[in-house]
Formats: structure tokens, sequence, C-alpha cells
């Protein structure tokens, strides 16, 4: 793969152009990676009548109750108008499934206490804990890339 950089002041704002000689799945990859970069780490969430515009990297994990999503701040939960399936989509990149109902932020993990009957719980940078299903253990291990395959 080759890179260029042109720099020049005709260019009102920056321009990505990809040229391949066909769409394979390192071209695909590429281009989530870029689209990433292009979404703003913001995400909205209500509390009362308000609407709070949060940094995705404030956000510790998101859950699921009956039909309602909450985002999990250090000092507050805000409510999600977004499905849980939806987020995990939108935050992949940040977000990792615990459970049916939970996503947990990646930078937040302190660490992981594994219990003796096979219980897994997380620990958050904030002190609090969140289980992990033994069904998404293995994908968590695999996100944080610790661990054998």
């Amino acid at each position: 793969m080759k890179i260029q950089l042109m720099i020049d002041e005709k260019y009102q704002e920056t321009e990505v152009h990809i040229c391949a000689k066909q769409y394979n799945e390192q071209i695909e990859e590429l281009m989530k990676q870029l689209q990433e970069v292009q979404t703003t780490k913001v995400i909205d969430g209500y509390l009362q009548q308000e609407i709070h515009m949060l940094k995705v990297k404030d956000i510790y994990f998101i859950y699921a109750e009956g039909a309602k999503v909450y985002l999990q701040t250090i000092g507050h939960e805000f409510e999600s108008k977004r499905k849980l399936y939806e987020l995990e989509t939108m935050l992949s990149h940040d977000f990792v499934r615990v459970s049916k109902s939970m996503l947990v932020n990646m930078d937040k993990i302190a660490s992981i206490q594994m219990g003796r009957i096979g219980s897994t719980e997380i620990i958050l940078d904030d002190e609090s804990s969140v289980h992990v299903s033994r069904k998404y253990f293995k994908g968590l291990k695999k996100r944080l890339g610790i661990g054998r395959d």
C-alpha cells in the first residue's frame, strides 16, 4: 500500500481518496477507520427535560432495563433514545458487550476478577463492578487482547 500526502492551499478541507484495483477486506477496514475518525465522539443523553451531549470517553457503561437504555457516567444516569444494539454498532470501537443487556467502555476497565464458581466481574476505574456473562467472556478477552485463543 502506498500513502501519499499533498499539502496545498487550494484545499478548503481535508480530502481522502482511496485508489485500488478491487474492493477487499483491507479497503473496507480502512474506510471504517476513517469514518470513525470523522464521526464526533459525542452521544445524546436525556436527563429529565434536558438533552446532554455526552463525550463517549465519559460513559462508563450502557445498559438496557426493560424497554429503556441508560448511559452511566461518573455522576449521572442518562436515558438514551437508541436501542442497545444501535449503540453497540455506533460505539464498537470503544465499547464491548459483556452481557445481553450491557456494554462497557474498554478504556474504563481497571481489572477483571475471576470467581471460584465461574463468575466474572469487571472492576471499572471508578471502583464500580459489572458482571460478565459466560457467553460474552471469550469475546471480552479477545477485544482486550488477553489470554489464549
